[in-house]
């Protein structure tokens, strides 16, 4: 039996689809590519119209190509249009995000049980999973799901569900088996981390978790994903500068520079405050990674608000950014308001916005050029990414997941993918 799963969207959905790895290798299957593979799970994102269009064309696409795969689609797009999916051709089975957990049981109906197939293992949470899996060096670890917010654009906690929280040993278990399968490099992750804890009961909180992992006795080295600027607290940004376990990498959303469409957007916070925190972590750590997303062409958005968003954006000490064209999800409070921009409008935003993050990325990797890192090394063995994310070429090749010491030698040096 060979099986294939393909990823859209987050680091919440690359966690779910290595534990849909691991169920089809205790089972016995193997890996392959989607035009070989007997099951292809395909797991969506439906964060904007693009990512279901996305979903649809891998879909028919692995259908034309290989006419006999069972297909699978899971994820959020799964969960919010569940019709559309299973209406496509080869779609056996879809399968909501609340169901993933149990993804077992959905092999089981596609692979015949045979207990001689069944492979035990010892990576992660028992699994077979060892470094490489789907592709990555690193570890994704999921410790929270679902999200309580209700940002005025955002379709997910409608397809995620509440937030939950993995309890704190079982992530200390988890992160003791993947050292043990060996992994050296684990990003932990969620729908909303910055909550992790809340749900749990005696005052949890992530900067708790951090503390474990800060202290880690193993050689391993944790990035800290996706954070809410207001979850991202002093102690927080403290542990980072002060552990070598915590990779000196933050991702804070901003979402957009003016405070009216932050408001408008149900986002907590103002550009003021988020712009005082990026400082106050490059003053703290100047060879630091911060990356951030914002959306152009939210409702409502006028020039006075792009204004607002280049002042912010043209002198942030931020070293990546991701734009997005403001897409409606059907459900939100966004999608019910007038003053939609015109979509020839809202594109050329985004492109000069990108323009805008290309300098970012050219500003940081110059501050970096000279500097010495250490790095993992991925793919075939001639790159590396380093703990500040950035990833190098190497003037000789060396084994996949060793660390290594790098010298950022200039700012041509492309960043991870």
């Amino acid at each position: 039996m060979k099986y294939s799963v393909l990823t859209f969207g987050c680091r919440v959905n690359q966690a779910d689809s290595l534990a849909i790895e691991d169920a089809f290798l205790q089972r016995g299957a193997v890996p392959g590519p989607p035009v070989d593979a007997d099951v292809v799970v395909v797991n969506t994102c439906s964060v904007t119209a693009s990512a279901d269009q996305g979903a649809r064309q891998a879909i028919r696409r692995i259908a034309r190509s290989n006419p006999r795969a069972r297909i699978v689609a899971t994820g959020c797009y799964a969960s919010r249009c569940a019709g559309e999916l299973s209406a496509l051709p080869s779609v056996v089975q879809v399968v909501p995000n609340r169901e993933k957990d149990a993804f077992g049981a959905v092999l089981d109906a596609l692979i015949p049980p045979d207990p001689a197939r069944y492979v035990d293992g010892d990576g992660p949470c028992g699994s077979s999973l060892r470094p490489g899996a789907a592709g990555r060096t690193a570890f994704t670890l999921r410790v929270q799901t679902g999200c309580d917010e209700r940002c005025a654009y955002c379709i997910i906690p409608s397809t995620r569900g509440p937030g939950r929280s993995k309890a704190l040993h079982e992530v200390v278990t988890d992160v003791n088996r993947a050292v043990a399968a060996g992994y050296r490099e684990i990003a932990v992750t969620g729908v909303h981390l910055g909550s992790w804890g809340r749900d749990l009961g005696g005052g949890a909180t992530l900067e708790q978790l951090l503390e474990v992992l800060a202290r880690w006795p193993d050689d391993v080295l944790f990035r800290v994903s996706s954070l809410e600027p207001m979850d991202c607290t002093d102690a927080i940004v403290d542990l980072v500068a002060g552990s070598p376990r915590l990779a000196p990498h933050f991702h804070l959303p901003l979402q957009h520079g003016s405070d009216r469409m932050l408001r408008a957007m149900h986002r907590p916070y103002t550009a003021a405050s988020y712009v005082r925190l990026v400082q106050r972590i490059h003053q703290q750590m100047p060879w630091a990674a911060v990356g951030t997303d914002v959306i152009v062409g939210f409702p409502g958005e006028l020039d006075a608000d792009m204004a607002a968003l280049r002042e912010v954006l043209r002198d942030l000490p931020t070293s990546h950014l991701h734009v997005f064209p403001y897409s409606d999800r059907p459900g939100t409070e966004a999608s019910r308001l007038g003053g939609k921009v015109d979509g020839a409008v809202v594109r050329a935003r985004a492109t000069e916005i990108r323009g805008l993050g290309a300098a970012m990325v050219r500003r940081f990797r110059a501050a970096q050029a000279g500097s010495r890192r250490r790095a993992l090394v991925v793919d075939d063995g001639w790159s590396a990414v380093t703990d500040n994310y950035l990833k190098v070429r190497l003037d000789r090749q060396a084994l996949r997941n060793d660390w290594v010491d790098v010298r950022v030698d200039d700012a041509a040096d492309r960043g991870p993918d």
